[in-house]
């Protein structure tokens, strides 16, 4: 198995760098009270927190397999369900983004609409990269490690290009109202990172 080895651990790398896009919805300090913004960042943190859970345990099982010297069957199984969860979580918190409304901020509106598209398009590249892994052929070790090779780049192009649209959501009042939730607070802390 150690052909593929380094190319599962760019892929662990690259994946971890997944997670760090739902941290942009956990803002940072700050303490004047708005009790409407306050009631909104509470309904999406309360929804992110099981997410950002889920995500960081699709991460762990990515690597895991990785780590291992497991078999290509093995890490294709681990990574197909752990880009399953991910594409799920992301969706799912673009719906709590969606559902929660605009917030009570300037241009509420058009944030709130850009973050919930940019979730929605991670959540969709996840499924397509689990489409990739499932197509792999696993008897085939180097074909299988050229495969992971190919997909662990998606990952750390998914990982950069990520969170504009939620940056720009949490910025200024959302993001103080965000971090005065403990879920918010918990999210950040179960996604394995932390901000400053």
């Amino acid at each position: 198995m150690e052909g593929t080895n380094p190319v599962n651990k760019k892929l662990a790398a690259a994946l971890s760098g997944g997670a760090v896009l739902v941290l942009a919805l956990t803002g940072c300090g700050g303490d004047d009270s708005d009790e409407k913004l306050d009631a909104w960042a509470k309904d999406v943190c309360d929804a992110v927190q099981p997410q950002a859970a889920k995500i960081k345990s699709a991460n762990t099982a990515i690597q895991k397999e990785t780590s291992d010297n497991s078999t290509p069957q093995a890490v294709q199984q681990a990574d197909s369900k752990a880009f399953q969860d991910m594409s799920d979580a992301y969706k799912a918190i673009g719906a709590a983004v969606s559902k929660a409304g605009a917030p009570d901020v300037d241009n509420g509106e058009q944030k709130q609409q850009d973050a919930v598209k940019e979730l929605n398009s991670i959540s969709a590249s996840y499924a397509t990269l689990r489409k990739q892994v499932d197509a792999l052929n696993t008897e085939d070790q180097a074909k299988f490690a050229d495969g992971l090779k190919d997909i662990a780049a998606e990952l750390d192009k998914l990982s950069k290009s990520g969170s504009d649209a939620l940056s720009t959501l949490e910025e200024g009042k959302v993001g103080e109202a965000m971090s005065r939730q403990a879920s918010c607070q918990t999210a950040t802390a179960s996604a394995g990172a932390t901000k400053s």
